[in-house]
């Protein structure tokens, strides 16, 4: 008997700047892997800013394209998956507006809020991590995030809240949730007092040549379990469908070592408890 795999809520196709994957082979993957349910979530990070290995406005997201393909699929394959419309915005000061405005219009069934950048800065490049120390930098970025959920608040769950530690350089093993605890309490707090929850993203386990942790990592996941959140969902951040659902198994087994029993899905942004 197959051990039970919750649903994928954060996944990404062709219609997102930074992936190359058919739609309908993310759906068969899951099909494949014995998903009953998958949440599509495309980016849309606005005022990206312009770095010379990608092309302009790269997570700009032509919504009704994206829409019409995820129309077409969902009745394809109904009856053998549940599929939703869902989508990943990149927080940032300068577009509170237009982020609010962009959710406010379309009919998505989930919406994760994500910091991707620091300063206009994205630590997936090395440079990024020459402006200041590590220290300072993770202090900063989890400063920033707190700032930026309270201004944009129109999401249901907080993308891969220590997303910033997949970049963190080699070598340096000093992230924890204990040096930063002031700063992330802070932001479980206002997640739990909103109503919002937590992606809990399996992305970097399926880097094998590296020993990560998810994001959050389990510290997070069960301080907010003991603070009163509930919320939580299942996402592999995948890009191709070899890596939908990716290390689901192990993130249900580490989400029951925090406390958590339940799950939670999305339709029309109403939360249904599993």
């Amino acid at each position: 008997m197959n051990k039970f795999i919750p649903p994928d809520y954060h996944m990404h196709t062709h219609n997102s700047g930074d992936s190359q994957a058919p739609m309908e082979e993310m759906i068969l993957s899951a099909i494949d892997k014995g998903l009953s349910e998958i949440c599509f979530t495309e980016h849309l990070d606005l005022n990206y800013p312009l770095l010379p290995d990608l092309p302009p406005n790269v997570f700009d997201l032509d919504v009704n394209s994206y829409r019409k393909e995820y129309l077409h699929y969902k009745e394809k394959y109904n009856g053998q998956i549940i599929l939703n419309f869902g989508v990943e915005i990149g927080m940032q000061g300068d577009c509170v507006k237009e982020n609010t405005d962009f959710v406010r219009k379309n009919d998505f069934d989930f919406v994760i809020a994500s910091q991707h950048l620091l300063d206009k800065r994205d630590p997936f490049y090395k440079d990024f991590w020459d402006a200041d120390t590590v220290d300072n930098i993770f202090k900063r970025y989890f400063e920033t995030t707190y700032e930026n959920i309270k201004a944009f608040n129109d999401f249901d769950v907080l993308g891969h809240i220590d997303y910033i530690s997949r970049y963190v350089p080699e070598g340096d093993h000093t992230y924890s949730y204990k040096k930063y605890s002031d700063q992330i309490d802070a932001i479980l707090e206002y997640l739990i007092k909103q109503g919002k929850g937590l992606d809990l993203n399996s992305k970097v386990l399926a880097y094998t040549d590296m020993d990560l942790l998810p994001n959050p990592c389990p510290e997070i996941i069960k301080r907010f379990k003991d603070m009163g959140g509930e919320i939580i969902t299942f996402g592999s951040d995948a890009h191709s469908p070899d890596r939908v659902a990716t290390h689901f198994e192990d993130m249900v087994d580490m989400v029951k070592s925090c406390g958590f029993t339940e799950y939670y899905t999305f339709k029309k942004r109403i939360p249904t408890v599993h």
